[in-house]
């Protein structure tokens, strides 16, 4: 009985039966189709990678693409869309797992693996979605303020509230609300009906695709300084990591290749395919949605912020990492492209669209987290208060969160992401849960070797972000317990 209680969400399964069931007659006819039709058809119909792209392109990705292109140009291309490879595979065996059974991962998991590990599992989703939601938001705030500053709005006073003139608190709170009451009526359309969810989707299909314009926009606007065989040799990874003997260059390269699927992205993926009433007949299904719908969009965009570095000028042409670079700094530095601040315009709006669709994808994970966390059926009211608990981080466009707060997130999160890792393998050959749904030789072997590759690489990346995260900064805050409580509060 328990079992069939954690089977499936009310958001489709239970809601539009007969629509699911037509759905999965059309699954089978496309099967038999040629490629291009079966492609299209397959195209049309994804959703839940969606959400995966969104919560991916966010500030986390913007930094990492615009470092690496500020301090390598083409060469390091490759890294982005290897590291997604691998978080595909392992969220591909997520999806078999969930799809072959029908349960929920937070019971079902907890059952067959460990509730202790699920429980922190949990856990890290939420701790990651709201301390992750601050810098979100200050990124959005940046790029406005930038946007601002070009048309001689003046911004900052070191003796106004925190450090802004009154306009700087306008333009920072106004985008900050304004993403937010975005977010708010598309997130509580995904959790009250099938069409709440296709409207989200077609909401994150419009934001990505404008993301995806004005990136490529700035890169266009730049299109003949392009150095095509160079920007052929960085995809390929024909120059590996930049001068290998600085350990700082090594850092970097794993830990891209270790982050770019997040903790929180894991407990979410299976929701949304259970959300739209997803089964065993919609694996195919599935896995066009990730490479299409996840994939594509994280590669392309982190490759046009990119190249975009290299062609604008902001890359100086010497490969020495520059770690401190901001996206708001990167866009600042793009003057003349099309037109005297143009490109720079086009970019911190992309900034900002990364930003919005982050935000939304943080709000949706906790309406399912805290949901399992506290054993309660979904309605439309839980899952719509829920999905508001990250959005302090609203805040975040005009302050940073206390020191030790992302200290204590990196801890948590990236720690917990390899041991999730762990879990999905282990069920994905658990025989006596999956039964039928047991992949056969030799593709289970194969998708087990890129299985144990992605593990690899996601406990490295883990122990670098912690290592720089948490163990790196631990004299930092050992000096700051030192200090006097009115002053450790200040800063």
């Amino acid at each position: 009985m328990a079992e069939q209680q954690s089977k499936g969400l009310p958001m489709t399964a239970r809601w539009d039966p007969e629509k699911l069931q037509r759905e999965i007659a059309d699954l089978q006819m496309i099967e038999g189709q040629p490629f291009f039709q079966r492609a299209g058809a397959y195209i049309k119909r994804t959703g839940p990678g969606l959400l995966q792209s969104a919560m991916t392109l966010g500030a986390g990705s913007a930094t990492a693409s615009v470092v690496a292109g500020a301090s390598f140009g083409y060469k390091l291309l490759w890294v982005q869309p290897v590291a997604m490879f691998l978080g595909v595979m392992m969220l591909a065996a997520l999806s078999n797992v969930v799809l072959s059974t029908g349960e929920r991962p937070y019971r079902a998991f907890g059952r067959e693996i460990s509730k202790a590990l699920v429980f922190l599992w949990a856990v890290g989703t939420i701790v990651a979605s709201v301390i992750w939601h601050f810098p979100q938001y200050g990124l959005a705030a940046g790029a406005a303020r930038d946007l601002g500053a070009m048309s001689g709005v003046t911004l900052n006073d070191p003796n106004g509230f925190l450090g802004f003139t009154p306009a700087g608190l306008a333009i920072s709170f106004g985008v900050g609300f304004l993403i937010l009451a975005i977010n708010t009526f598309t997130v509580w359309s995904y959790g009250s009906s099938p069409r709440g969810i296709k409207l989200y989707e077609w909401f994150l299909r419009t934001v990505i695709g404008l993301i995806i314009l004005m990136f490529a926009i700035v890169v266009i606007g730049s299109f003949s300084k392009i150095n095509w065989g160079e920007l052929g040799k960085g995809f390929i990874g024909w120059y590996g990591i930049p001068e290998y003997q600085n350990p700082k260059h090594i850092t970097l390269v794993l830990g891209m290749l270790g982050a770019a699927v997040g903790i929180n992205m894991t407990f979410l993926y299976p929701y949304t395919l259970l959300a739209k009433g997803w089964g065993k007949h919609h694996k195919t299904l599935a896995r066009w949605d990730l490479g299409m719908s996840m994939f594509m969009p994280f590669a392309v965009v982190t490759s046009l912020v990119m190249v975009a570095m290299t062609v604008t000028g902001v890359y100086p042409g010497t490969d020495e990492l520059r770690e401190t670079l901001t996206p708001v700094a990167a866009a600042a530095s793009l003057h003349g492209i099309l037109g005297e601040q143009a490109g720079r315009i086009i970019f911190s709006l992309g900034l900002i669209a990364m930003t919005c669709t982050a935000i939304s994808t943080h709000m949706v994970v906790c309406g399912f987290t805290l949901c399992e966390m506290f054993g309660l059926e979904y309605t439309k009211t839980r899952f719509r208060l829920f999905a508001m608990a990250p959005t302090i981080g609203l805040l975040g466009v005009v302050t940073k969160l206390p020191f030790w707060f992302p200290v204590a997130a990196s801890a948590i999160c990236f720690a917990m992401l390899p041991v999730a890792y762990l879990i999905f393998y282990l069920l994905n050959n658990k025989e006596s849960y999956l039964g039928e749904g047991m992949m056969k030789w030799p593709r289970r072997e194969i998708f087990n070797l890129l299985l144990v590759v992605a593990l690899i690489m996601a406990t490295i990346g883990a122990a670098i972000k912690i290592k720089t995260g948490v163990v790196d900064k631990i004299p930092d805050l050992l000096k700051l317990l030192d200090k006097p409580a009115a002053t450790a509060l200040a800063d």
